[in-house]
Protein backbone atom coordinates (compact mmCIF):
# COMPACT_ATOMS: atom_id res chain seq x y z
CA UNK A 1 0.00 0.00 0.00
CA UNK A 2 1.43 3.69 -1.06
CA UNK A 3 -0.13 7.01 -0.25
CA UNK A 4 0.62 8.80 -3.08
CA UNK A 5 -0.71 12.49 -2.24
CA UNK A 6 -2.11 13.89 0.72
CA UNK A 7 -3.60 17.49 -0.33
CA UNK A 8 -6.50 19.74 -0.29
CA UNK A 9 -8.52 19.93 -3.85
CA UNK A 10 -8.53 23.93 -3.66
CA UNK A 11 -7.45 26.54 -2.31
CA UNK A 12 -10.07 27.42 0.29
CA UNK A 13 -10.24 25.27 3.48
CA UNK A 14 -13.34 24.16 2.66
CA UNK A 15 -12.00 22.26 -0.40
CA UNK A 16 -12.09 18.37 0.91
CA UNK A 17 -8.61 17.07 1.07
CA UNK A 18 -7.89 14.01 -1.26
CA UNK A 19 -5.47 10.52 -0.48
CA UNK A 20 -5.07 8.76 -3.44
CA UNK A 21 -3.82 5.20 -2.41
CA UNK A 22 -2.17 2.47 -4.42
CA UNK A 23 -1.11 -1.24 -3.81
CA UNK A 24 -2.79 -3.95 -2.01
CA UNK A 25 -4.33 -2.80 1.59
CA UNK A 26 -3.54 -6.16 3.38
CA UNK A 27 -1.91 -7.30 6.89
CA UNK A 28 1.52 -6.34 5.73
CA UNK A 29 0.34 -2.61 5.11
CA UNK A 30 -2.78 -2.21 7.05
CA UNK A 31 -0.98 -0.51 10.61
CA UNK A 32 0.99 2.07 8.61
CA UNK A 33 -2.07 3.04 6.31
CA UNK A 34 -3.73 3.53 9.83
CA UNK A 35 -1.35 5.80 11.57
CA UNK A 36 -1.25 7.70 8.13
CA UNK A 37 -4.97 8.10 7.41
CA UNK A 38 -5.32 9.11 11.44
CA UNK A 39 -2.82 11.76 11.00
CA UNK A 40 -4.34 12.84 7.61
CA UNK A 41 -7.22 13.59 10.09
CA UNK A 42 -5.53 16.26 11.97
CA UNK A 43 -4.74 18.15 9.13
CA UNK A 44 -8.08 17.88 6.87
CA UNK A 45 -10.71 19.84 5.68
CA UNK A 46 -14.11 18.86 7.04
CA UNK A 47 -14.17 16.16 4.00
CA UNK A 48 -11.85 13.49 3.29
CA UNK A 49 -11.77 11.62 0.16
CA UNK A 50 -9.84 7.98 -0.50
CA UNK A 51 -9.06 7.41 -3.97
CA UNK A 52 -8.82 3.63 -4.13
CA UNK A 53 -8.70 3.67 -7.67
CA UNK A 54 -4.92 2.22 -7.48
CA UNK A 55 -5.97 -0.57 -4.78
CA UNK A 56 -5.21 -3.94 -6.01
CA UNK A 57 -6.41 -5.88 -3.17
CA UNK A 58 -8.38 -4.97 0.00
CA UNK A 59 -8.34 -7.24 3.04
CA UNK A 60 -10.68 -7.65 6.17
CA UNK A 61 -7.98 -5.43 7.77
CA UNK A 62 -8.19 -2.94 5.30
CA UNK A 63 -11.73 -2.81 5.79
CA UNK A 64 -11.16 -2.54 9.74
CA UNK A 65 -8.75 0.28 8.67
CA UNK A 66 -12.08 2.30 7.03
CA UNK A 67 -14.19 1.52 9.95
CA UNK A 68 -12.12 2.95 12.53
CA UNK A 69 -10.84 5.65 10.62
CA UNK A 70 -14.46 6.68 9.28
CA UNK A 71 -15.49 6.71 13.54
CA UNK A 72 -11.83 8.97 14.62
CA UNK A 73 -13.50 11.05 11.34
CA UNK A 74 -16.88 11.28 12.45
CA UNK A 75 -15.71 12.35 16.19
CA UNK A 76 -13.99 15.17 14.76
CA UNK A 77 -16.95 16.71 12.33
CA UNK A 78 -15.15 15.09 9.14
CA UNK A 79 -16.77 13.19 6.33
CA UNK A 80 -14.41 10.19 4.65
CA UNK A 81 -16.14 9.51 1.31
CA UNK A 82 -14.98 6.85 -0.53
CA UNK A 83 -14.34 7.54 -4.54
CA UNK A 84 -12.42 5.65 -7.33
CA UNK A 85 -13.82 2.19 -6.39
CA UNK A 86 -12.05 -1.03 -8.16
CA UNK A 87 -14.70 -3.87 -9.14
CA UNK A 88 -13.47 -5.95 -6.09
CA UNK A 89 -12.97 -3.39 -3.54
CA UNK A 90 -16.67 -2.06 -4.71
CA UNK A 91 -17.77 -5.93 -4.35
CA UNK A 92 -16.20 -6.10 -0.89
CA UNK A 93 -18.09 -3.27 0.31
CA UNK A 94 -21.52 -4.36 -1.24
CA UNK A 95 -21.49 -7.75 0.18
CA UNK A 96 -20.48 -6.53 3.92
CA UNK A 97 -23.29 -3.99 3.69
CA UNK A 98 -20.49 -1.39 4.16
CA UNK A 99 -21.25 0.56 0.93
CA UNK A 100 -24.56 2.08 2.91
CA UNK A 101 -21.87 2.78 5.72
CA UNK A 102 -19.60 5.08 3.19
CA UNK A 103 -20.47 7.73 1.14
CA UNK A 104 -18.78 6.80 -2.64
CA UNK A 105 -18.65 9.56 -4.72
CA UNK A 106 -18.03 9.24 -9.02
Amino acid sequence: MTVIDTAPLGASASAPTLVHLSGDIDIFTTARLRRRLLNTLDHSTDLLILDLSQVTFCGAGGIGVLIGVQGRARALGITLALTGLPPRVARLLCITGLDRRFPIRA
